[in-house]
């Protein structure tokens, strides 16, 4: 039996950032000393984004808002509220976002509905409640009061690796079960004004986004394209571990993100991914056909591009996600898998690798086999 991804939804908050408008704003702060508003403006015109979305609408002036207490937009000023404020943003907020993904990706999915629905796995580190994403998408699709459920916490941009990877193990264990995954991140109600390199780093990237994925191994008599999933890789990285971490503050959860981790992925991307690829018959790298790059940031993507001499063809779908809507966290992969599912052709037999990278430093890698579905 093969276990694939058949749908994929996703959702965004409706508050758009543009890059350049964003910037000034947070280059402006009072306080930011000159060498910060110089690495500000270094950061966020560099980043590759053009937009991103947020649950913080007082960016908004056409909106009335919700959440004052993140900014003031008469005085254009960046607000500090503690973290229980910004977790209760979570708890407002993070619902919609991730019950309209899982509808998008139920409706999307053929053969399949919410009464098929046997496991529920949902991923998440900018937020905490109980009971939990898992819970309420449980109560709220009407799904089977007995439906399994799972929540991966704190796990960073990597989560939806071991979110479909548990997904695949319970549909094989189980060749009737359907999962569905869902992640859902919120990481602009942590943002912050400082001098600090790896908070303004941060700032310039981080997005709020949902994604979710409808995984079974059953035959549902579609042609669809599906994702099927070939082969897991984890590979930590020697000396990364400080290099990129998430932290609970008094004022929000801090991000270390330093500016060595392009470096530091580069160099071990190919023994990363060496295992993965000897698993599959010793696949070369150019036996890949597309690629689904978490986007941490355009950095680690030129990486990625240089370091298997990839054409920009294929970084494509990545760059793109980037662009549109910045650093989702976990959700992020799954908006570029959605891409290459919706591009597939009715023929479609292409092998995909997919990679994301999180706090330890973990590198998350997977191969994947987009092809029409079983007629």
């Amino acid at each position: 039996m093969t276990v694939s991804v058949r749908a994929i939804g996703v959702a965004v908050p409706q508050t758009i950032l543009h890059q350049d408008e964003i910037r000034d704003v947070f280059r402006d702060q009072p306080g930011r000393t000159r060498l910060a508003q110089r690495l500000i403006g270094a950061a966020f015109d560099a980043s590759a984004i053009d937009t991103r979305h947020t649950v913080i609408d007082a960016f908004d002036h056409e909106v009335e808002t919700t959440t004052a207490a993140f900014y003031d937009a008469a005085q254009r000023q960046v607000l500090s509220p503690p973290t229980g404020v910004r977790n209760d943003a979570y708890i407002e907020h993070a619902p919609p976002l991730l019950l309209e993904a899982a509808r998008r990706a139920l409706d999307a999915a053929p053969g399949l509905t919410a009464a098929d629905v046997t496991h529920v796995v949902t991923a998440s580190c900018t937020g905490f409640f109980a009971p939990g994403p898992e819970y309420l998408l449980v109560r709220d699709l009407g799904l089977d009061p007995g439906t399994e459920r799972y929540h991966l916490g704190f796990q960073g941009c990597f989560a939806a690796f071991p979110a479909l990877r548990a997904a695949e193990a319970f549909c094989t264990a189980d060749p009737d079960a359907v999962v569905l995954v869902v992640c859902i991140e919120l990481c602009s109600i942590h943002l912050r004004s400082s001098d600090d390199p790896d908070v303004i780093l941060g700032s310039s990237v981080f997005a709020d986004g949902a994604a979710a994925a409808v995984v079974t191994g059953r035959d549902t008599g579609s042609s669809a394209p599906v994702l099927e999933f070939d082969g897991w890789s984890t590979a930590l990285v020697p000396d990364g571990e400080t290099e990129m971490a998430w932290t609970i503050g008094d004022h929000g959860f801090e991000m270390v993100l330093s500016g060595a981790v392009p470096k530091l992925i580069g160099e071990h991307l190919e023994i990363a991914l060496r295992p993965l690829l000897a698993a599959a018959d010793d696949a070369p790298v150019s036996s890949i056909d597309r690629w689904a790059i978490h986007p941490g940031g355009r950095s680690i993507l030129d990486r990625v591009q240089r370091g298997f001499g990839l054409d920009d063809e294929l970084l494509a779908p990545s760059r793109t996600v980037l662009r549109e809507y910045g650093n989702m966290s976990s959700a992020t992969v799954l908006f570029i898998l959605q891409r290459l599912l919706d591009d597939a052709s009715a023929d479609a037999e292409e092998r995909v690798c997919a990679l994301a990278f999180g706090p330890g430093l973990t590198i998350e890698s997977a191969l994947l086999r987009l092809r029409a579905g079983r007629p």
